[in-house]
């Protein structure tokens, strides 16, 4: 028998029988649909995760200040300003490989202009900032050294805050209120998205951090050069975990901490953190896929099921077409037919459905998705699988079947 003949003997098997069909490929629709979803919105999130990573910038190390210990609790890094200004220049001058280093301090404050406000993140950092986090000025121009010296009041704005404040506005040369103190809009940086963490990196509004200081966000008691953080772009990934130690060692000695003294700042390799973070969604997105694959074998279950009674309804039938000179292997290959173009058309209709409900959880639960063709292509396969999996027992029950057994069966 050829497989062209088989796939006939099958489809007019299964059109005999069409409700239950139609019944048995349920489990497999069901099967694929959910881990075409299922996939998609893994994939998504894997996707969404490593652009935060991509937009926070590359090759980076962030130095945090220390902590302290009030009323016997312990409070987290930054909580103490132990860096300096001259600490980031110091690591600009002795680490080799060190591409980029910005000085900052951050608060929030309320901003004004004309008679729209908006709360925002204010961060006072050194024009290395811009290239350390790799977020251009797309209108107007960064701040310069020369402004961070003067502590020139000048202001680069981030994108939702410019929204907010002045619309489809150009807003270069406008004068804004940071608090008490006006700031001439100089710069407008390009789009962020949200972080890692979900915050909006676009509601920013960026000051020399001499200006921060001076104007915006006070003095710390620790000293006019404190800093609350400090950020490094090394040349390369490969030299993240040397100058990780190079720098470790630096500020050591520069803060004069003795061998038994903990260290009164933090270096953090985000290259590490964000690497923790898209493993995180690769697991989950593993774990979606495999909890939706369950379905497609309690599919293959109600597959195997009803070809088994699809085989004892049709006894006699089988024992006659032995009878007539049909060959073990042609039972074989019809009942295995009947398995897989089941569960291949289960599995299109299935493909069809996941499509539209991966849309729908994006349009309507807001989450990211992404369909890839691998993924389709990957459950398609994975339904032929199942199909001859499950259908190969009875297929094989069918054709050892005694042929005058067969015929003498009630």
């Amino acid at each position: 028998m050829r497989l062209i003949d088989g796939t006939k003997i099958a489809l007019r098997a299964l059109r005999a029988n069409r409700l239950r069909s139609g019944l048995t490929t349920l489990g497999i629709i069901i099967g694929v649909a959910a881990v075409i979803a299922m996939v998609a919105v893994g994939s998504g999130a894997r996707a969404q995760v490593a652009e935060q990573i991509r937009s926070f910038g590359t090759n980076l190390l962030l130095i945090l200040s220390g902590s302290t210990t009030s009323g016997g609790i312990r409070l987290g890094f930054g909580t103490v300003l132990t860096l300096t200004e001259d600490d980031a220049k110091a690591i600009a001058a002795e680490i080799q490989g060190v591409e980029a280093v910005a000085a900052s301090v951050r608060g929030t404050a309320q901003v004004v202009y004309g008679d729209q406000n908006w709360s925002t993140l204010i961060q006072g950092t050194t024009p290395e900032w811009f290239v350390a986090r790799e977020w251009p000025v797309v209108k107007g121009r960064p701040f310069t050294p020369q402004e961070v010296d003067g502590a020139t009041k000048v202001a680069v704005l981030g994108q939702t805050v410019f929204q907010m404040l002045f619309g489809e506005a150009d807003p270069l040369g406008s004068i804004i209120r940071i608090g008490k103190v006006p700031f001439t809009v100089i710069g407008v940086l390009d789009w962020k998205g949200p972080s890692t963490m979900g915050s909006d990196q676009d509601d920013i509004i960026v000051i020399p951090v001499s200006t921060a200081k001076q104007k915006v966000l006070g003095m710390s008691r620790a000293g006019p050069r404190s800093v609350g953080s400090i950020m490094v772009k090394m040349r390369s990934p490969d030299l993240l975990d040397e100058g990780e130690r190079q720098i470790t060692s630096l500020l050591r000695q520069r803060h004069r901490l003795h061998p038994d003294q903990e260290n009164d700042f933090s270096v953090r390799n985000l290259a590490e953190v964000f690497a923790a973070q898209e493993e995180i969604a690769r697991t989950l997105a593993l774990l979606l896929g495999a909890i939706a694959s369950v379905s497609l074998v309690v599919g293959g279950i109600g597959i195997m099921n009803i070809m088994l009674v699809s085989v004892a309804e049709r006894t006699r039938e089988i024992g006659l077409r032995v009878a007539v000179g049909a060959r073990s292997h042609e039972i074989l290959l019809q009942f295995l037919m009947e398995a897989v173009t089941l569960s291949l058309f289960g599995g299109l209709v299935g493909i069809g459905l996941g499509i539209g409900a991966s849309k729908v959880l994006s349009g309507l639960a807001g989450w990211p998705t992404l369909i890839a063709s691998r993924a389709i292509l990957l459950a398609f396969f994975s339904s032929a699988a199942v199909g001859i999996f499950f259908g190969y027992y009875p297929a094989r029950k069918a054709s050892r079947l005694d042929p005058i057994e067969a015929l003498h069966y009630e």
